[in-house]
């Protein structure tokens, strides 16, 4: 019989001191205090044992999910974070967990593409105010920072990958207080593979494919001895964007992690991730006066046009136990991230250089580089006990972060970098030179928060929740000066600012039937002024902004609150989860760009909107043979308060009032399965996320399918074909604010993946 464990911690906290950065170095000091007391706790207690949730089932091969339902590979049962102490279908919240299991078969290798088919989740574009990179509006709201891997932030604007992924958890809804600040339309959650003392195992891949598409991975686990394991993954990526070509991307990637049972009470794991990127990305469709133009294929011109991502980051977690309810995980992360890019984007006039007459659509280079470095560390304790004659289950703790951000542009030395006609640009071979230049924004913002949860049983039927949470934060930024033809440079702008967020959440559950419940939840969520640091200065792009005088950017904090009512049937022996939930998100004190899109003056706290819909969902086992992962959201929009009038209700921007994704795998015999998904979106208006939506920039809505089959050679060996958008139908994920281009959807494309384990 296998047996997956999941050990208990939790993240980190510091008591609260001012200023923050002495706060934040002393989170670090009492770390390394609490753990070295506790060590020696430990060892004048021998006999204790580490208190494990075991997940057991005879079906439970050693690399399987360890958070999946045993037997049920589409179904989580639980998230990775243990502030959430019940499981998906006791949780008072709309959790969407896309499996390893349902990434791998429908043959989808980035995160981008997997978000962009679930339900509520729209792409956003990069532009001339903020930078290209994965970027996600959950529920009509922006969500390019509201990533994370193992439940602390991702910094910076990356390409991300799924190699190294157990499961992606979408948490719906505003959530600061279990994310921070941020989080308005919900929050993206990658839990990466850790190293096993179970056994041994090892697992490659290699796929080959249409577009010259070849991906290679490894993956191996390494049982040191009873208390020490060691678990590698590696990738590596080759290939042509579908029906795109030049456009391309080269990827490759490892993950090293590593457990160590220092004691049967105290446990250390420790990982490190470095994934690099050099891709020439698709700039899309020409989008002019309403209309996709499909007559001018123009990618770009080798050389000129890149993106280039790096990721290093490290992470050390240490739990123990305490062996009398009360349990402590800290985590400490150091990482860094960089994107350099130089990429093809249409414009909707302007002169052709080469011959200096007028057109009505050009071409242009956007290209910008920068850094991020982060570090952060967590502490936290869970305390299991009886007060007041209930059962609770406390969480108290902090999160201390200090993120910093360097960011600037290149010189182009070339005439392909100003506008040049879309209809004579493939006529041309491009020459010149593509160098870095100075740094333009230095940003920092560092941040201490408190928070204590809790979980108490009423009665057998029902269960209360809430937790609150208290965020300080100091903001500081450079800001370079933009020159005007014929006037020197200006001065830098300095930006130095502090303030505090208070959030929270509360739910109540009633169960009348067993495996099933209804429950209502509200929780709230904050906004800074500036928080977005690609967009540092650029206020109409989610960046800092000012008055109208471009003196005061001190402003209210955004603020965010979510109804939700809901209910979740745990079906069919527990092997397939029901959700509906019928939600509310109004968000107040919304800061709005003045128009002048790349300048800092703006308008502070003169908006406000709102988000209403139903989503449902269906992940598991339908019968032992058929199982799905299924979602679909009916949302609306609107405007209610504008410092411009005409904007008052109107839906708002990059948002889908209809969406959804069904993923079905039928296994026909033990050996042989397929399958296929289905993805629509109704069309979406463009403009700024929490703006109001530009309507004569209406983006058509779109469906899609995918097909899969799988067939098994005994236990060792396995080859699984996938072909996506079957009917190669053209379709479009996502547009500039203005309009002006589209990002195209993959053509019709396949892939042949061999799968052996030894």
């Amino acid at each position: 019989m296998s047996k997956t464990e999941l050990l208990k911690g939790q993240k980190g906290i510091v008591p609260k001191a001012h200023p923050v950065l002495k706060a934040g170095t002393f989170a670090f000091a009492l770390s390394a205090a609490m753990m070295t007391t506790a060590y020696a706790q430990e060892n004048a207690t021998p006999d204790a044992t580490l208190d494990r949730l075991l997940i057991e089932d005879t079906e439970l091969a050693p690399d399987d999910n360890p958070y999946s339902e045993p037997g049920v590979a589409y179904k989580a049962k639980t998230v990775s974070d243990i502030r959430r102490v019940r499981p998906i279908a006791d949780t008072p919240a709309t959790i969407t967990v896309i499996t390893k299991e349902v990434i791998e078969d429908s043959g989808i290798t980035e995160l981008k593409d997997i978000l962009a088919a679930q339900p509520g989740i729209t792409l956003g574009t990069g532009e001339g105010g903020n930078s290209f990179g994965d970027r996600y509006i959950i529920r009509g709201y922006e969500a390019r920072s509201d990533v994370y891997t193992d439940g602390m932030r991702e910094p910076g604007l990356i390409t991300r990958e799924t190699f190294a992924l157990e499961q992606i958890e979408i948490t719906k809804g505003p959530s600061s207080t279990f994310a921070g600040r941020g989080s308005t339309g919900g929050a993206v959650n990658m839990v990466t593979k850790k190293a096993s003392l179970d056994q041994d195992f090892s697992k490659a891949q290699i796929a080959v494919g249409t577009d010259q598409y070849f991906r290679g991975t490894l993956e191996t686990n390494k049982v040191i001895n009873d208390k020490v394991a060691i678990r590698l993954n590696a990738m590596y990526r080759d290939s042509d964007i579908p029906n795109r070509a030049p456009a391309g991307k080269e990827h490759w990637g490892a993950m090293a992690s590593a457990v160590i049972e220092a004691t049967d009470n105290l446990v250390f794991n420790a990982d490190f991730y470095h994934f690099e990127t050099d891709d020439m990305t698709d700039p899309g469709r020409r989008f002019n006066n309403g209309e996709v133009d499909a007559t001018h294929p123009f990618i770009g011109k080798v050389g000129l046009h890149f993106q280039k991502t790096q990721a290093d980051i490290g992470t050390l977690k240490i739990g123990y136990d305490f062996q009398n309810g009360l349990r402590v995980e800290n985590k400490t992360r150091i990482g860094a991230t960089s994107n350099d890019y130089s990429l093809p984007e249409y414009s909707p006039a302007g002169i052709d250089r080469r011959t200096g007459l007028p057109k009505d659509a050009s071409y242009s280079t956007k290209a910008g580089w920068q850094e991020n470095d982060y570090i952060g560390n967590q502490l936290s304790f869970i305390w299991d006990t009886n007060f007041a004659n209930l059962d609770h289950t406390f969480i108290f703790g902090a999160e201390y972060s200090n993120e910093k951000t360097l960011s600037g542009g290149y010189s182009i030395t070339t005439v392909d970098s100003g506008a040049v006609d879309v209809t004579n640009y493939n006529n041309y071979d491009w020459v010149g030179s593509v160098a870095r230049g100075d740094m333009s924004v230095d940003y920092e913002l560092e941040t201490l928060a408190l928070y204590l949860m809790d979980t108490v049983p009423l009665t057998s039927t029902i269960e209360v929740s809430a937790g609150l949470r208290y965020d300080d934060f100091s903001y500081k930024a450079e800001v370079a000066g933009r020159a005007r033809p014929g006037q020197p440079v200006p001065d830098p702008t300095v930006y130095d600012f502090g303030d505090g967020l208070l959030n929270y959440q509360a739910g109540v559950k009633y169960s009348p039937w067993e495996h099933s419940n209804v429950y209502a939840n509200i929780s709230t969520s904050s906004n800074i002024n500036g928080g977005e640091a690609d967009s540092l200065g650029n206020c109409g792009y989610g960046g800092l902004c000012t008055d109208s005088n471009g003196e005061y950017a001190f402003s209210d904090p955004e603020q965010s609150t979510n109804l939700e009512i809901g209910t979740k049937w745990n079906l069919l022996n527990e092997k397939l989860l029901f959700t509906a939930a019928i939600f509310q998100t109004t968000k107040n004190d919304v800061i709005e760009g003045s128009g002048r899109d790349y300048s800092p003056e703006g308008n502070l706290n003169t908006g406000k909107n709102r988000v209403k819909g139903i989503e449902f969902g269906l992940h598991g086992n339908i019968t032992s043979k058929l199982s799905t992962s299924l979602g679909v959201a009916f949302m609306e929009s609107e405007t209610l308060e504008s410092y411009n009038e005409d904007n008052v209700g109107l839906p708002k921007a990059n948002f889908a009032d209809t969406s959804g994704t069904a993923q079905f795998k039928y296994q026909f015999t033990p050996k042989f399965a397929f399958g296929g998904t289905v993805t629509h979106s109704s069309g979406i208006y463009g403009g700024q996320p929490d703006a109001a939506a530009v309507t004569s920039v209406d983006l058509p809505g779109y469906t899609s399918a995918d097909m899969f089959a799988k067939y098994t050679f005994g236990d060792l060996l396995s080859v699984r074909l996938n072909i996506n958008n079957i009917t190669d139908k053209e379709y479009y994920t996502a547009t500039y604010r203005g309009g002006h281009f589209v990002y195209l959807g993959d053509a019709r494309n396949a892939k042949l993946t061999i799968t052996s384990k030894f």
